[in-house]
């Protein structure tokens, strides 16, 4: 099958290559022989009803500082496309949820993936609280008050934002911590929306588990541990990578969740669990491929499309 794709991402020119995930994708769809275009968010539109994007034809090479190569600027009709892929990274906000609303106006006869619907309606750390028995106690809030008593109640906690990513904005304050009312004015003044806290799960030391799903049914994983002076385990902050395999209690995570992700039409889905529980399930831009690659697990990049091709083919 031959399929003409679309990336919506952040410009190719700032990625990581040896970390992307949207760079492997497109690695593989190439290899493939199907023809590329990319476009950063800002460059589309809706014009009486029809989605448009400046885009750009793409090549691309695993070749560090000289990864891409881009055409010029053309108007296209992405309702001409077989596939767009929905990859920029957050954050989160209006701008975002603007884009899957136009991108709503193509799929699914165009495939839009992840399903611009449903990414809209799972912001990433509200979706996992429909599974809370698999998860750490969690707090949502803008109420100061709810935190006091949350933290009296589980000591140490983590705050971070509600439609953060990358570990940006993560703080781990420890039972004895008198920062909390400073870091919650600064929270209040940055943030309009709520927050979220979560019981401090120490298991963290010995690694947060990053597991990829395809079509609800887990693909590959990798340990992410944190350095020895960070809270958080990302790793473009310092986080180490490792092998992994999955335990019985993140297979019956999996199996959980796994009906919800293919009954919303996300194919491609990351999921954060620390110490057998869950706390996030990442549908935006998940990442994680090519480490699962680099540390001997299966070629997920090649799994995604095989699952893409099966959907078009049931279009």
């Amino acid at each position: 099958m031959s399929l003409k794709v679309a990336v919506q991402m952040d410009h190719i020119s700032g990625v990581t290559i040896a970390g992307d995930t949207s760079f492997a994708l497109a690695l593989e769809a190439q290899a493939r022989g199907y023809p590329l275009w990319h476009y950063t968010p800002d460059r589309l539109s809706m014009v009486d009803g029809c989605v448009i994007a400046w885009a750009q034809e793409l090549s691309v090479r695993d070749e560090e500082g000289n990864h891409y190569t881009l055409g010029e600027p053309e108007r296209v009709d992405l309702a001409q496309m077989d596939v767009v892929l929905l990859r920029q990274d957050p954050p989160f906000d209006m701008n975002y949820i603007t884009t899957t609303h136009i991108l709503e106006r193509i799929h699914p006869k165009t495939l839009v993936v992840n399903d611009p619907a449903w990414v809209r309606n799972s912001p990433e750390k509200i979706f996992v609280t429909e599974f809370g028995d698999l998860m750490p106690e969690t707090l949502i809030t803008r109420d100061t008050s709810e935190v006091d008593a949350f933290r009296k109640k589980h000591g140490d906690i983590i705050v971070k934002p509600l439609y953060g990513n990358g570990g940006a904005g993560i703080f781990h304050l420890q039972q004895g911590d008198r920062n909390l009312a400073s870091l919650l004015e600064m929270f209040l003044d940055a943030f309009r929306e709520p927050f979220i806290v979560q019981r401090y799960l120490k298991e963290v030391r010995g690694g947060d588990k990053r597991i990829i799903l395809i079509e609800g049914e887990p693909a590959g994983a990798i340990n992410r541990v944190p350095s020895e002076h960070d809270s958080r385990s990302n790793m473009h902050v310092g986080g180490r990578a490792e092998h992994a395999e999955l335990t019985e209690r993140e297979r019956e995570i999996c199996a959980r969740i796994g009906p919800s992700l293919r009954d919303r039409g996300f194919t491609l889905v990351g999921i954060d669990v620390i110490g057998g529980l869950l706390t996030e399930i990442n549908v935006t831009s998940p990442t994680g491929v090519r480490e699962v690659k680099k540390f001997g697990g299966p070629d997920i990049a090649a799994l995604f499309w095989d699952a893409v091709e099966a959907r078009r083919a049931q279009a």
